[in-house]
């Protein structure tokens, strides 16, 4: 039985191994160098490289703008992916047409979309006279908007699923308990029962967040003065295009380190409040 299991479960093992762990070893080792990109000699530093990141204030702030945009985009997105799911699946009407609108943006190239949206947000175009990219104190929410706009679709079918797995007979027995209006069943059905994909939609949507790149890369580039910059464009600047590829690394390891805890955590906390039928 066991030489059984074993056969059975080595070929996802390896690729395990070999998709997974033997990469982020790899860059664990590279953080503890100074390794530089296209370099053919390597010095080990140890914990120097953690110490510098720890220390410089530009990863501060973009540790910083990460958790604000993180913080934006996951309520935001969550908030209206269930109101637009609520809202679609209330009325027969046209169900399938706004379905698909609102899974349009998710499933679009980000490029492109971000793209369209440089565009309008452009002054010179005449549908704003402010520059909201170029000013300190705009960027970041209209980055954290743009990626609420992209996650809004693909939150909404997930809250559309947990809606169909409801059973009739709860709303049903709620309306013999005295449940009469949407807001009674909404607060004492719908959205204890949706607990499940609740937790589903906050950790997968607090993943996407903490990976946002590409619409700082296109749109920004971290500017102005930092003020966009996020924990992946700071690594991508210092391990690309400045190749201080042992610095990237521990900004690699940094960050992996704080999605894996906040995802331990995230679910932790809300595993406990979760109601699963």
């Amino acid at each position: 039985m066991k030489s059984a299991a074993y056969i059975l479960a080595g070929p996802a093992f390896l690729l395990l191994l070999a998709l997974f762990i033997l990469p982020a070893l790899s860059v664990l080792g590279v953080s503890l160098t100074d390794w530089q990109l296209g370099s053919g000699q390597a010095r080990w530093v140890g914990w120097a490289n953690f110490r510098e990141v720890l220390a410089d204030p530009i990863f501060r702030t973009s540790l910083l703008n990460t958790v604000v945009y993180v913080s934006i985009v996951v309520p935001g997105s969550v908030a209206l992916g269930l109101l637009v799911a609520l809202l679609i699946e209330s009325s027969a009407s046209l169900r399938a047409f706004y379905r698909a609108i609102h899974f349009l943006p998710f499933m679009a190239s980000l490029a492109a979309m971000a793209i369209a949206w440089d565009a309008l947000l452009n002054p010179s175009i005449g549908l704003t006279h402010i520059n909201f990219l170029r000013d300190t104190s705009t960027v970041l929410p209209v980055l954290a908007v743009i990626g609420i706009w992209q996650n809004l679709g693909f939150v909404m079918v997930l809250f559309l699923a947990g809606l169909k797995a409801i059973p009739q007979d709860l709303y049903d027995a709620a309306a013999i308990d005295g449940a009469d209006s949407w807001l009674d069943r909404l607060r004492t059905v719908t959205l204890p029962m949706l607990g499940p994909t609740s937790m589903f939609v906050v950790i997968v949507v607090a993943l996407h967040a903490f990976q946002a790149f590409d619409i700082v890369r296109i749109l920004t580039q971290g500017g102005p003065g930092h003020a966009s910059d996020m924990l992946l464009y700071t690594l991508y600047r210092e391990s690309f295009e400045f190749l201080r590829t042992g610095y990237g690394a521990a900004v690699t390891v940094i960050f992996l380190g704080i999605i894996m805890t906040l995802t331990v955590l995230r679910a932790r906390f809300m595993d406990a409040r979760v109601q699963y039928a």
